[in-house]
């Protein structure tokens, strides 16, 4: 009886676990939780640079700054594996920072400082799902450029630093008039490096943004992206099934796309940041997911 009780003891502790694994945010404890930055994986980062260099259009781009991409492997949440090109070089990333206001939102939500109404609610999903201009802007007006910037620089979060290349930003409406606020290295108004993006994701992947329960709400609010371009569209043809959780932007020749993939199997999980600035950025994005989950599958050197 003892051995039966013991079994059926064992198997639901088991169950949990997988369980835990598979769920988002995950519940990992925090001594395993290790700055991003620090998870540099050499063996990914030299196989990203070669399958980027071999495409000559992309290494161009490379070269002349004019593309940067970020990639975090989630497949074992407690070996998270990060490589980046250009990791640290701040371009202008248009609607892709309406994450910034997302977190920003949630942070005052839960200080009781912005009230959450049905009408933040439905405006911070327009705002992130179809990438909603005036949603944006009335939430912008609603948190206000100074807490804005304090979230992003928060030694909480550090999203930008100048000492490091810059980094998340919104310092403009997402449409004409009213002041600006705009970040003191580039004086770009709507800004990103790949490596802070992927840090964003990565903390917010582990329940760390705000806390667990906001980070959910943040999770539930980005996925199922109801723009279909970019990375999503190949992901729609390769991985029909996997849960998404997605913003990106574009503005003239800059394009930029970010996405946490979350596949039914630990085969396909991970973070993909693009930034790039050139006519074909669209295109480009689209067809880098695959060379990247190439990369992902190649065996650690």
């Amino acid at each position: 009886m003892r051995s039966t009780q013991f079994f059926l003891l064992f198997t639901i502790v088991l169950c949990f676990a997988v369980n835990a694994q598979d769920e988002l945010p995950l519940r990992i404890d925090n001594s395993k939780i290790k700055p991003l930055q620090k998870l540099l994986d050499s063996s990914l980062q030299t196989n990203l640079r070669d399958e980027l260099a071999s495409h000559p259009e992309w290494n161009d781009l490379i070269v002349q700054k004019k593309m940067a991409v970020g990639l975090v492997d989630l497949s074992d949440p407690e070996n998270v594996r990060f490589a980046r090109v250009n990791g640290n070089h701040m371009m202008y990333a248009a609607s892709l920072p309406k994450i910034a206001i997302l977190l920003a939102a949630m942070d005052a939500i839960e200080k009781g400082e912005l009230k959450e109404t049905s009408e933040v609610k439905k405006d911070m999903r327009l705002m992130i799902s179809k990438s909603d201009n005036s949603a944006a802007t009335r939430m912008i007006d609603r948190v206000g450029y100074d807490k804005l910037e304090a979230v992003m620089t928060d030694p909480k979060y550090a999203f930008y630093d100048e000492h490091k290349g810059g980094g998340l930003w919104v310092g403009k409406r997402y449409g004409g008039g009213g002041d600006t606020n705009r970040e003191p290295l580039k004086n770009l108004s709507h800004a990103a490096t790949v490596t802070q993006v992927c840090r964003y994701y990565y903390l917010l992947a582990n329940g760390k943004l705000v806390n667990q329960k906001r980070s959910k709400q943040m999770l539930d609010i980005m996925e199922d992206p109801e723009l279909h371009h970019k990375f999503v569209n190949t992901l729609d043809q390769i991985a029909p099934a996997a849960r998404l959780f997605r913003k990106s932007g574009s503005w003239r020749t800059y394009h930029s796309d970010s996405i946490l993939v979350w596949g039914k199997d630990s085969n396909r999980r991970y973070i993909l940041v693009a930034l790039i600035d050139d006519a074909n950025g669209e295109q480009i994005i689209r067809d880098l997911v695959k060379p990247i989950e190439k990369v992902l599958k190649k065996p650690v050197l």
